[in-house]
C-alpha cells in the first residue's frame, strides 16, 4: 500500500527534482517506488545483486535476518518445525492458511495418488552417464515433465495451477530418488501408498527389493523438518530465477527447473555438501587450529563453511531447530563418535565461544548442521543439494502461483549500466 510520505530526488546537475511515492507493507522495510524513474528522469537504479531492490510485493515469506526471524505465512519457523509435518506446510506455502483435518486428509491423498512417474519416463535416465552428478539429471527430468502432463498446462486456469502444484511436491521426491538409484546401479523404487510422504521418500532412496522397510520415527521426523525449514527463504536467486522465467509465461515445469538449475549453484544450494568437504579436508579435531587461524587471517582466501549468511546478522533460526535436530540423529544412531561429527562439534564450540565468530557474527547455519544431518541419514553428499531442492520446490511453486495471479505481473526485464564501447564504425578487415 501507499503512505502518506514521499522521496524527493534532487539532480543536482540541472536543479530537476523528482518525488517518488514510498510503499508499506504489513511489516518490515519501507519501499521507494521506482517504476516512473526512469520516465520522469531518464536515469535507472544501480543495485548489483539486488541487495536494496524490492522485486515484487509478496504474502508467502517475511525474512528480519537482524533479529533473526523467519515467517512462513505469518507463522514463526520454529512453531511450525516443532508442530506441523511438511505436508502441512507444503498446504499452508500455497493456500496462506493451515489445513483443517479434513483438507489436510484431502491434500495428502491427492499427494499421495501422484506419485508415481510416467512409466516411459524411466527411459530418460539411461540416456545419462552412470557418474552424472544427480543434479544434472534431475534438471533434465523435471524439465521433461510437461512432456507427460501437458493436459493441464493453462497458466491462466486456477484448476490447472492447483494440479501442476500437486504433481511437482508429489514427483520430485520420487525423482530425486530414482537419480540416486540410477548412480549407484540399483533398481528404481516405486512409492508405496501407505506410507507418510518422507517415510515414501526415505524408502525409494534407501531400501532395495531385497529387504523389508522399517522407518524410523526419530529420522523420519528428522528428514521431515529438514524439508520444512527448506521450504521456502524468500525472494532468494532461485526463487527469483523462478518468478523471472514464470514472467515470460514458461510451463511451470520449465520454470521449476530453472529454479533447480540455479539452486545448483556453490554458493546457494551446494553449501550443505561444501561443509563436508571442509570436513573431509580438515580431517581431525587435531587439525582445527590452523584452519581456525585461516579464517581469521582477511589475507587468506580459506573460509570456514557453512558459517554466516548473507541475510541473517543474528542466529539463523533454522540453524537452532537443526541443530537440535542434529543432536536427535547423532544420539539416536549412536554416532557421537565418528571422526567428522566430533570435528563438527568441535567447530560448533568455538564459533558459539570464540570473540572473533561472536564479533563477525559467524554463527552456525542451516548449511553447517543439515550436512551433518543428511550424512548420519545415509544420503551422500552428491545428493545434498537435490534433497535442498526437494524441500524448496514447494516455495518455488508457491511463489510462482502467486505472480501468475498477480495483476501487476508482467516480464521481467532488469535494465543495466552500460560500461562498453561507444558507438564506432567497423572497419575493413584489410585496414585493421
Amino acid at each position: 500500500m501507499t503512505n502518506q510520505r514521499r522521496v524527493t530526488l534532487v539532480n543536482e546537475e540541472n536543479q530537476s527534482v523528482c518525488e517518488l511515492p514510498v510503499l508499506s507493507g504489513t511489516t518490515g522495510p519501507d519501499v521507494v517506488d521506482v517504476q516512473d524513474l526512469y520516465k520522469k528522469t531518464g536515469m535507472f537504479t544501480y543495485d548489483p545483486g539486488y541487495t536494496s531492490t524490492a522485486s515484487c510485493s509478496s504474502k508467502i515469506t517475511f525474512i528480519d535476518g537482524e533479529a533473526g526471524i523467519l515467517l512462513y505465512r505469518g507463522y514463526p519457523i520454529e512453531q511450525l518445525a516443532e508442530q506441523c509435518t511438511f505436508l502441512e506446510v507444503c498446504y499452508l506455502l500455497l493456500n496462506g492458511e493451515l489445513p483443517t483435518s479434513s483438507q489436510m486428509d484431502q491434500f495428502e491423498h491427492s499427494v499421495t495418488m501422484h506419485t508415481m512417474v510416467h512409466d516411459q519416463l524411466t527411459n530418460f535416465f539411461k540416456g545419462f552417464r552412470r557418474d552424472a552428478h544427480p543434479m544434472a539429471i534431475i534438471v533434465g527430468v523435471v524439465g521433461a515433465l510437461s512432456a507427460f502432463y501437458h493436459d493441464a498446462l493453462d497458466i491462466t486456469n486456477k484448476k490447472d495451477r492447483d494440479l501442476c502444484a500437486i504433481r511437482l511436491i508429489a514427483k520430485i521426491p520420487t525423482i530425486v530418488a530414482m537419480s540416486h538409484k540410477y548412480s549407484i546401479g540399483l533398481p528404481f523404487m516405486h512409492p508405496q501408498n501407505k506410507l507418510s510422504y518422507v517415510e515414501n521418500f526415505m524408502r525409494m532412496m534407501l531400501a532395495t527389493p531385497c529387504d523389508d522397510f522399517h522407518p524410523n520415527p526419530i529420522l523420519v521426523k528428522a528428514l521431515d523438518r529438514i524439508l520444512i525449514l527448506h521450504a521456502d527463504h524468500e525472494q532468494n536467486a532461485s526463487t527469483s530465477t523462478v518468478r523471472l522465467a514464470g514472467s515470460s509465461g514458461a510451463n511451470p515445469y520449465a520454470c521449476i527447473t530453472a529454479g533447480i538449475a540455479c539452486l545448483w549453484g556453490a554458493a546457494h544450494g551446494g553449501a550443505n555438501e561444501a561443509v563436508l568437504n571442509m570436513l573431509e579436508e580438515i580431517g581431525d579435531i587435531s587439525h582445527i587450529d590452523p584452519y581456525i587461524k585461516k579464517a581469521k587471517d582477511k589475507n587468506d582466501p580459506f573460509r570456514l563453511m557453512g558459517f554466516g549468511h548473507r541475510v541473517y546478522k543474528n542466529y539463523d533460526p533454522r540453524a537452532k531447530l537443526m541443530r537440535a535436530t542434529c543432536h536427535e540423529v547423532l544420539n539416536e544412531l549412536g554416532l557421537h563418535d565418528d571422526r567428522l561429527f566430533k570435528l563438527a562439534l568441535e567447530l560448533e564450540r568455538i564459533a558459539l565461544e570464540d570473540e572473533y565468530f561472536i564479533e563477525k557474527k559467524l554463527y552456525p547455519n542451516v548449511d553447517f548442521y543439515s550436512g551433518i544431518v543428511l550424512r548420519a541419514l545415509g544420503i551422500p553428499s552428491n545428493m545434498f543439494t537435490a534433497m535442498f531442492a526437494m524441500g524448496r520446490s514447494v516455495g518455488w511453486i508457491a511463489h510462482w502461483d502467486e505472480m501468475i495471479s498477480d495483476p501487476e505481473q508482467k516480464i521481467g526485464r532488469p535494465r543495466q549500466l552500460y560500461t562498453g564501447s561507444t558507438r564506432r564504425d567497423v572497419v575493413p578487415m584489410a585496414a585493421r
